[in-house]
Formats: C-alpha cells, structure tokens, sequence
C-alpha cells in the first residue's frame, strides 16, 4: 500500500520540481534554495586572451559570448531558478571561472539545459561551446568528445526515503524499482553490475526524485553529489545511504578534436584552484550541503583527441 502523507517540506520540494520542469515561476511558489550572489566570488576576466587554434573560441570570440551547456534540476550543482531563470551551482562556477580564464565576461555566459542523453550531440552539433554537468570522463565519451579536467571527483551512491529499512547498499536492489538519468553513467553500471534491479530512466533526476517522494519508486541513482543536494532540501523525508561504489571524475565537455580549447581549460581550472576560487566557489554552493571541500583531483592533460 503507498502512503501519500507528505510533509511540508516534501510537498515544498515536489512543488520546486513541477515549476522547474513547467519552466516558469508561479505566485506561491517556494524560490530555489542556493547560494547568495554576494557570497559567490568574483572572476577577473583575462584581457587579451586569444585562442587561434581552436575553432570553438573563434566562433564564441564572434558571437561575443559563450555558449555553455547545464543541468537545471541538480540542487548546488547546477539548477535554474523558474522564476528568474538564473542559474547556480557549483558547476555554474567552474563554467564563469573558465569562461573568465578565456576572456569572456562571467556574466554573459548563456546557460543552455541540456539532458545527459544528449550532451555529446550537442557538443558535435556546435550548439554548445563546452558542457559543464556532472560530466564523467571516460574512454568512450573520450571517442566522441574531449574533456577538459577532472575538476571533482564524485562516486556514485543511492538516495532513499527516510523510512526506507531494507535498501543500505546497490547489494540491496534486487526486485527494487530504482530511477537514474537515460543515457548516465550511473544508469548503465545498475544494468551492468546489478541486473536483478528495476530500472526506471528520466530526462532528469528530479523526476526520479518525484517518483521517489510519491512512492512510486525505490530508490534514486546517480552521483553522491547530486544525491546531497536533494538530502538537503529535505532532510526529514530523504537520505543518502552506503558508500559510493564508483569514481565520477567530472570534466568540462568539449566538441572533439579541439585539443586547444581543451588544454587552455585545463589551465584555467588548475589557475582557479591555486588562486582560491575554486574552494570559494565550492563552499559557496556545494559546501551548502554540509560537506567540506575535498582535495581537487589531479588534471588529465592527455596529449591529443
């Protein structure tokens, strides 16, 4: 039998959902909780900055601003206020801070959502400049695009509802309804490595997160940082369980073959984690969650796509 009591705070959050898929703001509705603009940090934007080998940078440099692909549904990663459509997170960071590295102005950056499924067509199709999403860098995206990084390194891990007793692990899944994102990695590896569980696929997890708070699913899969976020909007009624069972180390997707607009990221992401920036960044938006701000991961600076 499900229960359909929802607290509050649960109702709040399925009401944050339903207006971010609708696109627009409604009278009533609870604003996204994120960080506070004055408490982001400020990039000083490189002048004279020029990129004559890469194609991309050329054609962002004509457009006068850059084109950047996002998630909108991942609380302090990357999420789109309905209302004002502005968007925040710590991947929204490490995309401003690379594009000032770049010579671009952080605030004309323009954010485009864009589904998992469809992150590597979007790089081809030249609709995005890069993708800055929760970007696991791995040899068969490397065959199709380029990554600039990695600039975190995440783990993948479960979210449940707080009165769920008997899922503590992936070990747990077995006849269990479990959602994750189509075409992520965390989707594929349940299918792989855990095939007695019931998978269910969404454009975006906080569809999965719906089904999870309306009991019409078990379980939501995707990586830990993710999962935090949503934790922590409601705590009372979710929670993250287990260890991580994976390594996500995100990059900054790039069109292939693009081997200089790939390396000056890589710059740039090493320059913003010397300078301070990137801790800044990361307590300003991830750091929210409770959880401090780890070591960055070493940058993989492969030789050629």
């Amino acid at each position: 039998m499900q229960r359909t009591h929802r607290t509050p705070a649960a109702l709040a959050l399925l009401l944050a959902v339903t207006a971010a898929l609708g696109g627009c703001g409604k009278e009533g509705s609870p604003p996204v909780k994120g960080p506070q603009p004055d408490q982001i940090p400020l990039y000083r934007v490189e002048s004279g900055f020029a990129l004559p080998d890469s194609a991309t940078w050329n054609r962002a440099k004509r457009r006068g601003r850059l084109v950047v692909g996002a998630k909108e549904d991942q609380p302090y990663m990357g999420e789109k206020d309905p209302a004002t459509g502005r968007y925040s997170g710590f991947d929204i960071e490490i995309a401003k801070m690379t594009a000032a590295s770049l010579g671009f102005d952080p605030a004309g950056v323009d954010f485009r959502t864009i589904a998992s499924a469809n992150r590597e067509t979007a790089l081809q199709n030249g609709q995005i400049d890069y993708y800055v999403g929760t970007y696991t860098i791995n040899d068969n995206r490397k065959k199709l695009v380029g990554f600039a990084g990695p600039y975190y390194q995440a783990g993948q891990s479960l979210l449940v509802r707080t009165d769920e007793n008997d899922i503590h692990g992936p070990q747990d899944l077995a006849g269990k309804r479990v959602c994750s994102a189509a075409g992520s990695t965390p989707y594929q590896r349940i299918e792989k490595d855990y095939p007695k569980a019931e998978l269910v696929a969404y454009d975006t997890y906080s569809v999965c997160v719906d089904n999870l708070l309306t009991y019409q699913v078990d379980a939501v899969t995707t990586d830990d940082t993710i999962l935090m976020g949503y934790a922590a909007k409601v705590p009372g009624e979710l929670q993250v369980v287990g260890r991580p069972f994976s390594e996500e180390p995100y990059g900054i997707g790039v069109p292939h073959g693009d081997t200089a607009l790939r390396l000056a990221l890589d710059d740039a992401i090493a320059a913003h984690e010397k300078n301070g920036d990137w801790k800044k960044a990361y307590d300003a938006t991830l750091g929210l969650s409770g959880v401090p701000a780890p070591k960055p991961p070493a940058i993989d600076r492969y030789p050629s796509d």
